[in-house]
């Protein structure tokens, strides 16, 4: 069983300075709640990348454009899937936006693959 994590931003250097911008300049409407949840302006945030190294519970991470391609796939982005021979919703963009901060996202994951 693997989590694969989709962020509502497409890869690339353009969307990535695109997304430091909106992030900087306008962060109420930043179009990522899964971005905003594990990652600061310029980088990820500690409490996630320590989670991330340490935990036992294999992950991917795509950005849509990236998923879309590899999973012929589309979801309502951001997403959390559930990899196991088939791919199930395990954090809707619904439940992701609802998380206040990433020890929320920690608790929620780890509660739900548990």
């Amino acid at each position: 069983m693997k989590l694969v994590f989709v962020y509502n931003a497409d890869s690339g250097p353009v969307s990535g300075l695109f997304d430091i911008g909106h992030k900087l300049f306008s962060p109420e409407t930043y179009q990522c709640g899964l971005c905003s949840l594990t990652h600061d302006t310029f980088s990820e945030k500690e409490a996630w990348k320590e989670f991330r190294e340490k935990t036992d519970i294999e992950m991917e991470f795509l950005h849509r454009d990236e998923f879309e391609k590899k999973y012929e796939a589309s979801y309502d982005y951001p997403v959390v899937l559930r990899s196991n021979g088939h791919l199930d919703i395990l954090l809707s963009k619904k439940d992701i936006d609802a998380i206040e901060d990433v020890r929320e996202l920690i608790e929620k994951i780890t509660s739900l693959v548990t």
